[in-house]
């Protein structure tokens, strides 16, 4: 469905923009460690069954919906007004640079998936002094601007489950974190939100 706006605001290319921005940064960020000797992605590397189904599922999940996402864009797959969907690249703008942020902050601690045997650094600097999960944080706000930008019956599904997923990576992410660090991360834990906050 198209509205008047759709000719001065080209949604298709405002959601790429989103898109290829964060992956782009994802992408950057993961080449960049390989340089130097930093395995980035370790999601599923021999893990118990609870911490290796979590991490298929969100993988599943993160690939779904932006297949979702990209075909939507395709087809022009859109049930919201001008305004909601103008109001969903800001969403996903704000999500892109969050993760930004939370990538820079982590430095070579980054790592996707909770790591096999390598040992980070808690960082609780940057970003992080405002959210223990921005780049989750990043992720879930780039999904719903995306889905705002073109809301259907396929992407809002997939969004929730991949978002719900992520959430649960979080908890596990988080008991590691505990187990890792103990009381430096219970004490930053106790200062510091999930998602957005300090107390």
């Amino acid at each position: 469905m198209k509205y008047p706006m759709e000719e001065l605001l080209p949604y298709s290319l405002l959601a790429l923009f989103v898109l290829a921005v964060f992956y782009g940064i994802y992408f950057a960020k993961m080449l960049a460690q390989k340089r130097r000797g930093i395995r980035t992605r370790q999601i599923g590397q021999r893990k118990e069954k609870s911490i290796h189904t979590v991490e298929l599922l969100m993988s599943m999940a993160t690939l779904g919906v932006v297949i979702a996402q990209l075909v939507s864009i395709a087809l022009g797959w859109s049930c919201l007004a001008a305004n909601a969907r103008f109001t969903g690249f800001g969403t996903g703008m704000i999500g892109d640079l969050i993760f930004l942020l939370s990538v820079l902050s982590m430095k070579d601690s980054w790592r996707a998936g909770i790591p096999d045997q390598d040992r980070t650094e808690l960082v609780t600097s940057g970003i992080y002094r405002f959210s223990r999960n921005p780049a989750f944080l990043g992720f879930d706000l780039m999904y719903i601007g995306v889905m705002l930008m073109y809301c259907n019956l396929l992407t809002v599904p997939l969004t929730v489950f991949a978002i719900v997923m992520l959430h649960l990576q979080i908890l596990q992410e988080e008991r590691y974190l505990e187990e890792t660090f103990g009381a430096a991360y219970r004490e930053y834990k106790r200062h510091t939100f999930r998602y957005l906050g300090r107390r």
